[in-house]
C-alpha cells in the first residue's frame, strides 16, 4: 500500500491556516493578504500558492475537506504521493495564474482549495471513464447551484481547475 500522507497533510495544513485567520488574525485582512485578487499585480506574488489554503468560512473549509479527503485519498493511493502533490499543488497554481484572467472583469477575492480540488476531479474523469458523466455533472452543480441560491462562489475557477485537470490526464502527465 502507497503512503496516503499527503491528503492528510494538506487536509491538515488548511485547517491549521483556518485557525490562525479566524481565531488569531484579522479574517478580512488575513484572506486580502494571502488571497488571491488585484494585490498580485502589484507584487503580492505569493497569493498565487496561499490562495489555496484560505477560505472564507466554516462551511467553506469543511466542504472542501471532505471532498480534498475523498477524492484525494482516491487519486494519492493511484498515483502515489509525490505525483499527487504535484498534481495538487502545481495544477492549483496553474489554475490561480489562469483565474486571474476573471480579475480583469470583476474585482474579486479567490480564497479556498476548490481550485486544486477541481484538479483532481478533473484528472479523475479523464482517467475513470465509467465516473466521468458523474464528475462533469457534480463539477457543474458545485459551480453552479450555490450561484442559483445567491451564494458567491468561483465557478471559473472550479471549470478551469477541472479542465487543467482533464488535461493533464489527457496528456498522461503522470502515466
Amino acid at each position: 500500500m502507497r503512503n496516503l500522507g499527503f491528503t492528510a497533510a494538506v487536509i491538515a495544513l488548511n485547517c491549521a491556516i483556518y485557525f490562525l485567520e479566524y481565531f488569531v488574525y484579522n479574517p478580512y485582512e488575513f484572506s486580502i493578504f494571502f488571497g488571491l485578487n488585484e494585490l498580485f499585480f502589484a507584487g503580492a506574488y505569493w497569493q498565487i500558492l496561499t490562495s489555496m489554503f484560505i477560505h472564507g468560512s466554516f462551511m467553506h473549509i469543511l466542504m472542501n475537506m471532505i471532498v480534498l479527503y475523498q477524492f484525494g485519498m482516491i487519486l494519492e493511493r493511484y498515483l502515489g504521493w509525490i505525483k499527487f502533490g504535484i498534481l495538487y499543488i502545481f495544477g492549483g497554481v496553474i489554475t490561480g495564474f489562469l483565474s486571474l484572467g476573471y480579475l480583469a472583469f470583476e474585482s474579486v477575492n479567490l480564497v479556498g482549495a476548490s481550485g486544486a480540488i477541481s484538479v483532481l476531479l478533473g484528472f479523475l474523469a479523464c482517467i475513470d471513464k465509467f465516473n466521468r458523466k458523474g464528475l462533469i455533472i457534480v463539477i457543474l452543480l458545485v459551480s453552479f447551484a450555490p450561484l442559483l441560491m445567491g451564494v458567491s462562489v468561483a465557478w471559473y475557477a472550479h471549470l478551469i481547475g477541472f479542465g487543467v485537470g482533464y488535461l493533464a490526464g489527457f496528456l498522461k502527465v503522470f502515466r
